[in-house]
C-alpha cells in the first residue's frame, strides 16, 4: 500500500540550532501515528513543514506517492492536508460556523453573506462527525473539548484527509478526551490519516496504531503502539533509562509551618479553604477540572482579590492584595500558562530571569549592571541544565520544558521561600518532567515550601508529601503522599459533592 504521506531526508536549520537532521516519518490511510520525543525533538519543526508553514532546507516530500513541493498553508490545505495546533486558534466573539469557514463564507450574486447556507454547511459537518454543536453558538461559550471540535471541523470543511493534531488533550479532563478519541476512531474508519503528537503515554496506547519517535532533530524508529511496552518507547525518547520511583516520604510533622491559610473565599470556586504548608514540604493540590485549585492559587498570590480569609506567612499576617505583596511575603507563582503569565516571549533568557529581581542588578539610575547579570543568568542556566544556545537567546525559540526551567529560575533568584507551581509538567515531554521532578523535590530538600497543582494524579502521587484534594471550591481532605494513598481514594474526594460534604464532615 502506497503510504499517504512519506518524507524523507528533511533537513531544517534556524540561526543557532540544527532543528531536523535526516528526519523522516510515513503516514497511511485510516491510521493514527504517534509521533513522539522530548521537547526540541524536532516533532512540530517536522508537521510545520508538512503543514507548509515551515519550508525544508532539503529532502523530499510525497503525498500519495507524488512528489509535492509545499510552499505554504493554502498549499498543504489544497492538498489535503490540516493541522490543529495544540494553542486553539479560533475567534471567541464569532458564532462556530463563522469560525469553520471565515474567509470563505457562501455569499449571493451579490456579495451578501448567504447566514443561512453558512449555517447548514456547518451542520453537515457535525453531522458526519456526529457531534450536537449548534453553528450559531457563540465560541465563546464552547467548552474547550467543544472548541477543539470545531478546529477540527474546520479542517474538514478543507476536505482534509490528512490531520495533525498537537497536544490536542493538553486541557480536556478524562471525559472530555474520551469524545475526542470518539471523533477520532469514527474519522479513522471512514479513511482519514491522523498524526498524533503527544506527551501522555496512556493515550498513545489507547489511540494509536503505530509510534515514531524523534531524538534531537533525528529519527530514531517506529515501532507498533500494541506491542511496545512504554519503558521501550521512552528508552528511544530519551536515549537513556528515567527513574520512574516515587521518592521516599520524609516526616515533615515536625517541621514548622511557613503558609497558612484560613476560611480563604472567592465567589463559588474559593468557599472556606485552609491549609498549613510546612518548610520543606510539597503539598499536591488535586481535583477535577473546575474544582477550584488554581483559584486557590491565585488568591493566595494576590492575582485574585479574596472576599474573606486570612494568610500567615512564617507567623505574621499578611494582607496579600496584589501579585507585588506575594512577592514581597516571599511567594513565588510559576501559572499553568507560562506563555502567557510566566514569561516575556519576546526578550531573552537573561532578561526573563532578572524580570522580577532587576533592582539588585540596577543603580538609582537605572543603569543595568549586564556583567553582575550574565554571571547570574549563566549560574542559573548550568544549575537548573536549561538547554539554550546562549542567555541572550529569545525565550520563545525554547523547547517548552527549558521555558519552564527558566521561570523556575525567575523565583529562586527572587530567593522565595513559598512556590506554587500550577501544572508545572503540562505540554513537557517525560524527560523534561523527570528533570522537573527532580529539580523540585531538591528545592524542598532546601527547604522550599512548595504548593503543586496537577491533574495528573500519578503526578501528585509522586512528587507529594500530602495531597489537598478539592471539589466544587471546597477542600474535601488532606491525604498522605506516595504509595500510603490510591488514585481511587483521591478521586472519591474529588467527587465528593456538597450534600455528601457535609455528611462526611458532620
Amino acid at each position: 500500500m502506497t503510504p499517504v504521506i512519506r518524507m524523507t531526508g528533511i533537513e531544517k536549520r534556524f540561526p543557532g540550532v540544527y532543528a531536523l537532521r535526516e528526519a523522516q516519518f510515513d503516514l497511511y490511510a485510516g491510521e493514527v501515528h504517534a509521533l513522539m520525543g522530548e521537547n526540541g525533538a524536532g516533532k512540530s519543526t517536522l508537521m510545520k513543514i508538512l503543514s507548509g508553514i515551515y519550508s525544508p532546507d532539503s529532502g523530499s516530500i510525497q503525498v500519495n506517492g507524488q512528489e509535492e513541493k509545499i510552499v505554504g498553508p493554502r498549499a498543504a490545505q489544497a492538498l489535503g492536508i490540516g493541522i490543529i495546533h495544540q494553542e486553539l486558534a479560533l475567534m471567541p466573539d464569532l458564532n462556530v460556523a463563522q469560525n469553520i469557514f471565515i474567509g470563505r463564507e457562501p455569499r449571493n450574486r451579490w456579495g451578501v453573506l448567504n447566514e443561512a447556507q453558512l449555517n447548514r454547511d456547518a451542520e453537515a459537518i457535525f453531522a458526519a462527525m456526529k457531534v450536537p454543536i449548534d453553528p450559531k453558538a457563540e465560541v465563546r461559550s464552547l467548552t474547550i473539548a467543544k472548541q477543539q471540535m470545531v478546529e477540527i471541523a474546520k479542517a474538514l470543511s478543507f476536505r482534509s484527509r490528512i490531520l495533525i493534531m498537537d497536544e490536542p488533550t493538553a486541557a480536556l479532563n478524562d471525559a472530555e478526551t474520551d469524545e475526542l478519541f470518539a471523533i477520532i476512531r469514527r474519522l479513522k474508519s471512514e479513511g482519514v490519516a491522523i498524526v498524533y503528537i503527544s506527551h501522555k503515554m496512556d493515550e498513545i496506547r489507547r489511540i494509536s496504531d503505530r509510534v515514531t519517535v524523534m531524538r534531537d532533530g533525528a529519527y530514531v524508529g517506529t515501532v507498533a503502539a500494541a506491542d511496545t511496552p512504554i519503558e521501550t518507547i521512552i528508552s528511544m525518547m530519551v536515549g537513556r533509562e528515567l527513574d520512574q520511583t516515587a521518592a521516599e516520604i520524609p516526616d515533615l510533622s515536625a517541621a514548622p509551618v511557613v503558609l497558612s491559610v484560613r476560611g480563604l473565599k472567592r465567589g463559588r470556586m474559593v468557599r472556606d479553604v485552609g491549609f498549613d504548608l510546612r518548610r520543606g514540604e510539597i503539598l499536591g493540590f488535586a481535583g477535577l477540572m473546575g474544582a477550584g485549585r488554581t483559584e486557590v492559587a491565585r488568591v493566595i498570590f494576590g492575582a485574585d482579590p479574596r472576599e474573606a480569609g486570612d494568610i500567615t506567612v512564617n507567623g505574621q499576617p499578611r494582607n496579600i492584595r496584589s501579585p507585588r505583596d506575594a512577592v514581597a511575603a516571599g511567594i513565588g507563582y510559576l501559572s499553568e500558562d507560562r506563555k502567557h503569565f510566566g514569561l516575556a516571549l519576546g526578550i531573552d533568557v537573561r532578561g526573563n530571569i532578572a524580570l522580577p529581581s532587576l533592582e539588585r542588578f540596577s543603580d538609582r539610575f537605572m543603569r543595568v549592571d549586564e556583567p553582575a547579570l550574565a554571571k547570574v543568568a549563566a549560574d542559573y542556566i548550568q544549575s537548573l541544565a536549561i538547554r539554550t544556545p546562549s542567555d541572550k537567546q529569545e525565550v520563545r525559540l525554547l523547547s517548552g520544558g527549558n521555558q519552564q526551567k527558566v521561570v523556575i529560575a525567575k523565583w529562586l533568584l527572587r530567593d522565595c521561600d513559598i512556590l506554587i507551581f500550577d501544572e508545572p509538567t503540562r505540554g513537557i515531554d517525560v524527560g523534561a518532567k523527570a528533570e522537573i521532578y527532580r529539580l523540585l523535590l531538591d528545592l524542598a530538600a532546601q527547604g522550599k515550601a512548595i504548593i503543586v497543582i496537577s491533574s495528573e494524579l500519578p503526578e501528585v502521587l509522586r512528587l507529594s508529601h500530602r495531597i489537598a484534594v478539592m471539589c466544587e471550591g471546597r477542600l474535601t481532605g488532606i491525604l498522605p503522599g506516595g504509595p500510603n494513598t490510591s488514585q481511587q481514594e483521591i478521586m472519591r474526594l474529588a467527587t465528593l459533592r456538597d450534600g455528601a460534604l457535609e455528611g462526611a464532615l458532620a
